[in-house]
């Protein structure tokens, strides 16, 4: 009995470090939920829209000595066309001004557009900069009206989800003012489709794998070019960043697992009834600032 006596603080001792390990255990878990619950309550993250700049490459897929680049890149002369300061700001408004006329239209008329004008506008913004000059970019040109109905199918059978559940009440009542929902039209009629795939790595002759370095950004700064050339060539669109389509249209196109959808864009001329909201843009001293 005194054994026993001088053990007893021994076992309640231990009996309160496990309890101590249990409910600590129990907290970890709990937040990990948590952390889990915050996580999956945001569902208008789109997977596959996330940036794969940081994307982790399995290191035996990687060729470290070698990204298919070449190590001495010749350097030639480059010469500029100069204009003069009074020339400049001519110009600088001219385009402004074009630019500024570019607005989101979803209703487009089914009118026939040269090829051509697609091939160029394309070619235009294929000449973004872009990562280490990795060009991780990929426009697929759909004319094909099975496969619009069937981005359409798609699209529209996702944005309902979307609008019904995914979006939220917020998001749902900012788009009322400007009259949208999960009907998508202009994806049957507009005589193109330009979707715009970005590739998170490339693929070496020897199969492994390449880096492709702010693909993200690179591929978005082309975006913007391929809206100013359209703009410039008298067509017009409006971006559309399906959520939740990417998987699907990626099969649909037989798209490569590297290549992550970025952007949607109809391309063709307004009906000749088109509308848009009447919406103004912030003025310069609004979103310049000079130090």
């Amino acid at each position: 009995m005194a054994l026993f006596s001088s053990l007893t603080p021994v076992f309640i001792a231990i009996i309160c470090v496990l309890i101590g390990v249990i409910i600590k255990k129990t907290n970890g878990e709990k937040e990990k939920r948590d952390i889990k619950s915050k996580l999956t309550s945001r569902p208008w993250v789109d997977e596959d829209l996330k940036d794969g700049t940081d994307h982790t490459l399995d290191e035996e897929d990687v060729d470290e000595e070698c990204q298919g680049l070449e190590e001495n890149v010749a350097h030639v002369p480059f010469t500029a066309e100069r204009y003069s300061e009074a020339e400049m700001i001519k110009r600088s408004q001219t385009f402004y001004e074009l630019l500024n006329k570019r607005r989101s239209v979803r209703f487009l008329s089914d009118e026939p557009v040269p090829r051509e004008v697609i091939d160029n506008v394309i070619r235009t913004a294929g000449t973004s900069p872009s990562g280490a000059h990795t060009e991780p970019w990929t426009f697929v040109v759909v004319q094909d009206p099975y496969l619009k109905r069937k981005i359409r199918e798609i699209v529209e059978e996702e944005e309902e989800i979307n609008y019904k559940k995914r979006m939220g009440d917020r998001w749902v009542n900012d788009l009322k003012r400007f009259r949208t929902n999960w009907i998508k039209e202009y994806l049957d009629t507009a005589p193109y489709l330009i979707l715009i795939f970005k590739q998170v790595y490339g693929r070496l002759p020897n199969g492994k794998k390449k880096t492709h370095y702010y693909n993200e950004i690179s591929v978005s700064i082309a975006c913007g070019i391929l809206l100013a050339a359209l703009q410039n060539a008298g067509l017009y669109t409006v971006t559309s960043t399906p959520l939740n389509c990417g998987p699907q249209l990626r099969v649909l196109l037989q798209r490569p697992a590297n290549e992550k959808l970025l952007l949607l864009l109809p391309v063709g001329y307004p009906k000749k009834d088109a509308t848009v909201p009447a919406l103004t843009r912030k003025p310069l001293e609004d979103i310049m600032v000079v130090m």
